[in-house]
């Protein structure tokens, strides 16, 4: 075989490749463009449980799929650009993604005026609880202690309780309007201090205090076997945001009948929310706790701590300012035994970054209280 042939052989194996590792982005681009085409006609099935049941598991393996993909090209982009930008492009990717599909949400069918709020709850559980306590669980199984940075995890829990307390407590107090809202200028006040404290933070970990996120005694640098073969740091962009796309109308279509499905069979709105958490923190929970295994953990409390904090700084805007220019209710406060749930979360959270060090009890504290979270779901 000539030296030409071999050549061209090599770069038709090396699409191949590409095309293999990238079939997600064609799944989701021939679903949206089905979607598309079709209208709500797909989506609006309600007539036919069968119809809605297959609609449903299609646009949720699109999405997930979607979803890994994104958070694939955001890590091999965290290799090339080190900590803590590596982090802040995985959050950020995914948080994007929450928040389109609580907007998409909330602006189909009736007005559900506490969809927002138990999506962001679900996701404090889901990420410091439930996925917190299994990478501390399976981190301390395997090293028995771990270490990270006191000063980055202080950080973190110190403005997620802020906001937390602020938009998700605060409105069970307040009088100006009944019931656990927000008056107009108390939700003008909220989404801006909200994204004036993210942006604050962002500033301290990228630039002033970089040094609060990064390994306190570097490990072993990550490799990239697990995230696949790293190409250009312009190829990666341009598939990050590709899947973004694809992601965000999913998103809208796939929550059409999320929403009829609970209506539908008079499911907990609360199941609707820890649903689309679930899905959201599901590419995020693969890299946090692979982290914690490797003993990496400060990269997996960037990770976790980073989704809670931007989903709450970045969420309660975008659903106050949505709600603001639609006419549409927006419920914040916590109720029932979720409220007291969240407090606990919180205050258990402080006690176990509190030391520098990590162990296996712990991890089970925070799973304990993640089960009580799905108790509540479904026994309120």
């Amino acid at each position: 075989m000539s030296e030409k042939q071999k050549t061209d052989v090599g770069k038709a194996s090396s699409r191949g490749r590409v095309i293999l590792a990238e079939l997600a982005l064609v799944f989701g681009v021939a679903t949206a463009a089905i979607f598309l085409w079709t209208g709500n006609a797909l989506v609006e099935s309600l007539e036919h449980p069968g119809t809605m049941g297959l609609v449903f598991v299609w646009l949720f393996v699109a999405v997930l799929w979607s979803a890994i993909s994104v958070v694939r090209h955001a890590e091999c982009l965290a290799i090339k650009c080190g900590e803590p930008y590596g982090t802040l492009i995985l959050t950020l990717s995914a948080i994007s993604i929450e928040v389109m599909m609580i907007s998409a949400a909330m602006l189909h069918g009736k007005n559900n005026p506490t969809l927002a709020r138990d999506m962001m709850f679900a996701v404090i559980m889901i990420a410091l609880n439930g996925l917190i306590g299994l990478s501390l669980l399976l981190g301390g199984l395997r090293h028995r202690e771990q270490q990270y940075n006191l000063q980055g995890a202080s950080a973190y829990l110190n403005t997620i309780m802020a906001l937390s307390v602020l938009g998700l407590v605060l409105p069970n107090f307040t009088t100006s309007m009944s019931g656990p809202r927000f008056s107009t200028v108390q939700e003008i006040f909220l989404a801006t201090t909200s994204i004036g404290l993210y942006i604050i933070f962002l500033l301290i970990q990228t630039t002033r205090h970089s040094a609060y996120f990064t390994e306190s005694k570097p490990e072993a640098h990550t490799s990239a076997d697990h995230v696949g073969q790293l190409r250009s740091t312009f190829y990666h962009t341009v598939m990050l945001m590709l899947y973004l796309v694809v992601v965000i109308v999913l998103a809208e279509k796939f929550a059409i009948p999320l929403d009829n499905s609970i209506e539908r069979w008079g499911m907990p709105q609360a199941f609707g929310g820890a649903i689309v958490a679930a899905m959201v923190l599901a590419p995020e929970a693969l890299s946090g706790i692979s982290a914690a295994r490797k003993n990496q953990l400060q990269r997996s409390v960037n990770i976790l701590h980073g989704s809670v904090l931007a989903s709450i700084g970045l969420t309660i805007p975008a659903v106050l300012t949505i709600g603001f220019i639609t006419k549409r209710t927006v419920t914040l406060g916590m109720e029932g035994g979720n409220l007291p749930l969240l407090l606990l979360t919180l205050a258990v959270s402080v006690v176990t970054f509190a030391s520098g060090k990590t162990n296996v009890l712990q991890g089970c504290i925070h799973l304990v209280l993640f089960a009580v979270f799905l108790l509540l779901i479904f026994c309120p």
